[in-house]
Order: structure tokens, then sequence, then C-alpha cells
């Protein structure tokens, strides 16, 4: 029988209480794979969960100075096509894509990424997808054909589902998203303009309309920057060349010129859904 000194004894006792006390601190810190889960509906806060955020220098045609790129955590890690979001600022955001590309982080999508709020993926008829979401910087007030060029270079140098592409503009991004649907709207799955920065003619309603784009519009009613008419203009004129999917509209009757806080809040539902499960429940 092999004898131990009482001096060996403390020692063992000390190193087993070490082993226990790690291995569940490992437990606890292990992250929960969030392909895993049923739902995701609240953002995730865990610092090392999140989507990334990287600035990008690179111009992008000849009104992008740069831009920001969001991507999921396990994007590095497979070979998946992802649905894109681009996101387009506002004319309080306009800068040369390089020290002035902070700016864009001041609203909406991009500001939550930057403060880790935005939730990492959503659930639509049981399938969990995640964004991939690009947030150029305008130098000046976009054209349809400056749009166009960040959704070309997403497409050449992402993983894109091409089925998936969603337009997400705010004021004078809301007013592109609108203009840049009239002409190239079949690329796009659906989109979200808030508080658009544009006035709508006949002819591009019409071009709206043609192109079936499911559309879900917001606005304020106390809005003093950017009339609310603008947006029910649009919604009144594509309505009228019957488009063959859903053109939605809240109208709320305050909030002034921001509209895109709360319209682009996961939180905020109409009809069970937030914007980003509405907008991928389309595809093209």
């Amino acid at each position: 029988m092999t004898r131990f000194s009482p001096k060996m004894i403390c020692l063992m006792a000390v190193c087993f209480a070490a082993l226990i006390c790690c291995r569940k601190k490992t437990l606890r810190q292990d992250p929960i794979d969030p392909g895993t889960q049923d739902t995701l509906a609240t953002p995730v806060q865990h610092d090392t969960i999140a989507y990334s955020l990287s600035a990008r220098h690179t111009p992008v045609g000849s009104n992008i100075g740069g831009f920001y790129e969001s991507l999921p955590p396990s994007y590095d890690s497979n070979a998946n096509l992802y649905p894109l979001i681009v996101f387009l600022h506002g004319g309080g955001e306009l800068g040369d894509g390089e020290g002035q590309l902070p700016l864009v982080l001041k609203n909406a999508i991009p500001r939550m990424i930057q403060k880790k709020t935005f939730p990492l993926s959503f659930t639509v008829s049981d399938r969990n997808f995640s964004f991939l979401i690009l947030s150029p910087q305008f130098k000046e007030w976009p054209v349809p054909e400056d749009v166009e060029a960040m959704v070309d270079y997403a497409v050449d140098h992402y993983r894109v589902d091409t089925h998936r592409i969603y337009l997400v503009g705010l004021s004078m991004g809301g007013g592109a998203t609108w203009e840049y649907a009239a002409r190239h709207g079949r690329r796009l799955a659906a989109m979200v303009p808030i508080c658009g920065a544009s006035w709508a003619d006949s002819a591009t309603a019409k071009g709206i309309a043609a192109t079936d784009v499911p559309t879900w519009a917001f606005h304020n009613k106390d809005d003093d920057a950017v009339t609310y008419k603008s947006t029910t203009r649009y919604i009144d004129f594509i309505t009228f060349f019957n488009p063959g999917f859903p053109v939605k509209l809240t109208l709320w009757p305050e909030g002034g010129h921001d509209a895109w806080t709360k319209a682009t809040d996961p939180e905020y539902r109409e009809d069970g859904r937030n914007i980003y499960e509405w907008m991928l429940q389309y595809v093209r």
C-alpha cells in the first residue's frame, strides 16, 4: 500500500480543486453557436460574438471614396453565400471615404453594428440568416449608378446570395433607394426607403412598379426636413401602376426627421416582423 505524506496529500487536493475550477470557467466562456439557435431576435452583447466592422478606404466608382464592411463572425469559417444589405446614409454623412468615413457610423444599422447591438441572425421560415452589410460613404449626392457600383463591387468581392440583395437608405439615402429601384430594381429582393429625399414623378414610379420590388417605406408626418408627402407621393404613384409585389407604408405622427432609429430597430415589428425579417421573406 502506497503511503503519502501529509504534505503530498495537501498538494494533491489543491491541484484537484484547481482542475475543477478551470473546467467550470471553460464551460461558462464557451460561445454559443448562433447556427444552433431556433431564434435569435435580441441583440447579442458579448464582445467576442458580434459583427466585424472594418473601414475600407477603397474607391468604388467616382463617388464612393470608401465604405464600412460588416461581416458575421461565421463568414470566414465557411463557404456559404450571404444575403446582402447595402445601407445608404443621409446627407449629413457625406465625406471623402477616408478621414470622414466614421460619419457613416452616426445612424441606424452602422451605429448598431459599432455598438455591437445588431443581432447576429434572424429566423425566417425556420431558417437562420446572417447578413453581409456594406455601408458606402458618398462624396456628393448619389445617383443610381453610384449605388449600382457598390452592388457590383459587393457581388465581385464577397460571397453574396444574388437572390437576396436588399437596399436600406435614410433621407438622402432613402431618396437614392427610390431612384435606384426605378432603374435597377430587378437586382433587389426588397427595399426599405426611410424618409426618402426624392420627389416622385410618374416615370420613376412606373419604373419601380415594373420591377416589382417589395417595398416598406417609413416617414414621420412632422418631418420638417423632408416632407412626408415625398413618401406618400411615391406610394400613391407606384400603387397606381399595380405592382406585382406589396408596397407597404408606415407613417408615424411624430418624430421629426428621424424615422430611421425606430424603423431599423430590430425590436420594432409590424405583423410580427421587423424590417430584416420582412426583407428576408423575399427573394429575387
